[in-house]
C-alpha cells in the first residue's frame, strides 16, 4: 500500500462527541466571507487539540521563539462532510507543505503530489539540477576563467593606453600652437613655411600612431572576445535549454491539475485561469486548503456541507495573520479554481454583495455654497464599488445636483465611520486637494484595540502595498511599498482593550488598519476588523476631527464627531 493510499483511508474524520443536537447548515460556507458553522468549530477544535498533541511529525511554528524563515505559520482547514454511507464527519488540510512534506496522516493530499518519488516532476527537477551542474562546472572551468580575466585585464590596460596615447596627442597638438605662434614672430618667412611642414608631418604621424594603436588594440580584444564567445555560447545554450525545460516543467504542472466540482466535471488549471487579470496560474495555486479538501470529498463520493479555515502559528513578515484567527479564502489564487469547484452547490449568500445601506444616513455637519464637511456612517462605501452605486459620492450628487467638478476630496473604507469633505465647486476642490497633498490638513482618528498595549505613544513606519493575490488586503512590502507613517497616542485602556488615537501623516489603503494590526506594528488588530483581525458588529475605527483652512476664505475651521463605541 503506498502512502498516499494509506494516508487517503485516515482522511475522513468522526467526530469525538454526539453532534445530533447540531443542525446540518442549510447552504454550504460562502468562502470569501463568513462565520463558522458550529459544527465546523467543532471540527477546528478537535484539529486544533490534535495540533497540540501530536508527536508524528515536527514543526516549528513559532511559538517559543521568532523563526526567521518563511513556512513557519499555517493556514489549516476543515470541511464538513456527508460520506457516501450518510455519515457526517470531517476532512482536514494544510496549505502548501507542512514540516517538508504535502503529505501526512490525519490530512487530505494534494490534488496533485508533485513531491512523489517517481513523479514527473522529480524527473523534470533532475534534468534542470543537472543542467545547473553543467553550466556551473563550464562557469568555473580553468580556461573559461582565465579567458574572462585576461580579457578584462587587457580592456582595461587597452583603455588606458589609449587615453594616454589621446592625451599626448591633445598635449603635442596645444604645443605645435604654442610653437607657430612663437616661431610666426620671430622667424623669416622661408624658416617659417620649412617649421610649418615639419610641424604638419609630426602631427600626422602622431595621428597614425594613434590609429595604429587603437586598430591593434582591437584586433588583441576581438580575438580574445571569439575565444570567450567558444566557451559562453555553450553556457547561454545550456542555460536556454534550462529555461525552456522549465517552461515545459511548469506546463506539465499546469495540466496535472484537473479541478473536480460536485457534478463530477473536471476542468485545468490554465482554463481556470485563462480568463482572470493574470491570465497564468501564479505561483502554489491549487494548494491552499480548500480546494484539496474539495478535491478529495468529490473523488471519494462525499457532499461538502460547510468549511473553516484559520492560521496557525506565527504571522509572516508581509501580509497579517494572527494564531487562531479564521480566514477567508484568498482572491488571487483560490476564487478563480473555487469559481469551478463550487458549481453546481448552493452557496450562503455574501453578506458583503447584499449588505443593505437603506438606513445608513450620511449626516451633514456644516455646508456653505463652496463645500460640505459630512459624516459618514459605517458600511456605506465612499464612491460607487463593484456591487453597490449606493455611496457618499451619489447621495452627494443626489442633493446637490448643481454641483460642478469632482466632488470627493477624500476616501473613508467602506467600514470606517466619520468626518469627510466634500468640495461643491471646482475650485474649493483643488484648494482643499493642495491641503491634503501638503499635509496641512490635520485628521484623527480613533480606533478600538483586542488587546492591551504597553507604550503610551509612538510612530509607526511601515511600507505598504496592494496584495496582488488577495484583494483588497495590504501587504507591508519594504521593497515595493509606498511610504506609510502613522502617529498614535493611548486613551485608554479598559476590559482588555486599548483606545488609541491615530494621526495618519500619509495616507495609504487600510494604513491604520495594517499597521494596528501587523506584528512589527502594534501587532493588536482593531476590534471588528474582518479582514485583519475578527469580525465584529462594525470596524471600531473613526474619522473623529478634523482642522483645515476653508477652500476660498482660508479661515482656520475645525469639527468633532465623537465615535459611537
Amino acid at each position: 500500500m503506498s502512502q498516499q493510499t494509506e494516508i487517503e483511508k485516515s482522511c475522513f474524520k468522526r467526530f469525538q462527541q454526539p453532534i445530533e443536537a447540531y443542525a446540518l447548515p442549510e447552504r454550504f460556507t460562502f468562502p470569501f466571507y463568513y462565520e463558522p458553522h458550529p459544527l465546523c468549530l467543532v471540527a477546528v477544535d478537535e484539529l486544533q487539540t490534535h495540533l497540540k498533541e501530536q508527536n508524528e511529525w515536527k514543526h516549528d511554528f513559532g511559538f517559543d521563539a521568532y523563526v526567521d524563515a518563511p513556512n513557519v505559520g499555517k493556514m489549516f482547514g476543515v470541511l464538513l462532510v456527508r460520506n457516501a454511507n450518510g455519515e457526517v464527519g470531517y476532512l482536514s488540510a494544510f496549505s502548501g507543505k507542512l514540516a517538508g512534506s504535502n503529505l501526512h496522516k490525519g490530512f487530505v493530499p494534494p490534488v496533485v503530489d508533485i513531491l512523489e518519488i517517481d513523479s514527473f516532476y522529480r524527473k523534470g527537477e533532475e534534468e534542470i539540477m543537472a543542467i545547473n551542474r553543467q553550466v556551473w562546472a563550464l562557469e568555473q572551468a580553468e580556461d573559461y576563467l582565465r579567458c574572462k580575466s585576461l580579457l578584462a585585464s587587457e580592456e582595461k590596460q587597452s583603455a588606458e593606453e589609449i587615453a594616454e596615447m589621446k592625451a599626448q596627442v591633445k598635449a603635442a597638438k596645444q604645443a605645435r600652437k604654442t610653437h607657430r605662434w612663437e616661431a610666426e614672430q620671430q622667424l623669416s618667412p622661408e624658416e617659417y613655411v620649412q617649421l610649418t611642414a615639419r610641424l604638419n608631418h609630426e602631427s600626422s604621424q602622431m595621428h597614425f600612431a594613434q590609429k595604429d594603436l587603437s586598430r591593434e588594440w582591437k584586433q588583441r580584444l576581438d580575438a580574445r572576445r571569439t575565444e570567450l564567445a567558444r566557451y559562453e555560447t555553450e553556457i547561454k545554450a545550456l542555460k536556454v535549454a534550462r529555461k525552456q525545460r522549465s517552461y515545459d516543467l511548469q506546463q506539465e504542472i499546469f495540466d496535472q491539475y484537473q479541478f473536480l466540482n460536485i457534478d463530477g466535471e473536471t476542468k485545468g488549471l490554465m482554463d481556470i485561469f485563462e480568463n482572470t487579470p493574470l491570465k497564468v496560474p501564479p505561483s502554489g495555486a491549487g494548494e491552499c486548503a480548500l480546494p484539496k479538501m474539495l478535491q478529495y470529498a468529490f473523488k471519494h463520493g462525499m457532499e461538502p456541507l460547510g468549511m473553516a479555515e484559520f492560521w496557525w502559528g506565527q504571522s509572516p513578515s508581509s501580509e497579517i495573520r494572527k494564531h487562531g484567527y479564521f480566514y477567508p479564502s484568498c482572491k488571487g489564487k483560490c476564487e478563480p479554481i473555487l469559481s469551478h469547484m463550487l458549481l453546481g452547490m448552493e452557496l450562503d449568500e455574501s453578506p458583503i454583495q447584499y449588505l443593505s445601506t437603506e438606513d445608513k444616513e450620511v449626516k451633514i455637519i456644516y455646508e456653505d455654497d463652496v463645500m460640505a464637511v459630512i459624516h459618514k456612517p459605517a458600511d456605506l462605501l465612499s464612491v460607487p464599488g463593484r456591487n453597490s452605486s449606493d455611496s457618499v459620492s451619489e447621495r452627494m450628487h443626489a442633493k446637490y445636483p448643481d454641483m460642478t467638478g469632482p466632488v470627493m476630496v477624500h476616501r473613508l473604507d467602506r467600514a470606517t465611520s466619520g468626518l469627510m469633505l466634500i468640495a461643491k465647486t471646482k475650485d474649493a476642490h483643488k484648494a482643499l486637494q493642495e491641503q491634503f497633498l501638503t499635509h496641512t490638513i490635520k485628521k484623527r482618528y480613533v480606533a478600538l484595540l483586542e488587546g492591551i498595549i504597553e507604550e503610551d505613544y509612538g510612530q509607526i513606519d511601515l511600507p505598504l502595498r496592494v496584495d496582488l493575490e488577495d484583494r483588497p488586503r495590504q501587504l507591508v512590502c519594504h521593497e515595493y511599498g509606498k511610504p506609510a507613517r502613522t502617529d498614535w497616542k493611548v486613551i485608554d485602556r479598559v476590559n482588555g482593550q486599548t483606545r488609541v488615537h491615530f494621526h495618519p501623516i500619509t495616507g495609504r489603503t487600510h494604513q491604520l488598519r495594517v499597521h494596528a494590526a501587523h506584528a512589527e506594528g502594534l501587532n493588536t488588530p482593531m476590534v471588528g476588523d474582518d479582514l485583519y483581525g475578527k469580525r465584529a458588529d462594525r470596524l471600531h475605527l473613526h474619522a473623529e476631527s478634523i482642522e483645515f483652512l476653508h477652500p476660498v476664505t482660508r479661515e482656520k475651521m475645525s469639527f468633532q464627531v465623537d465615535a459611537d463605541f
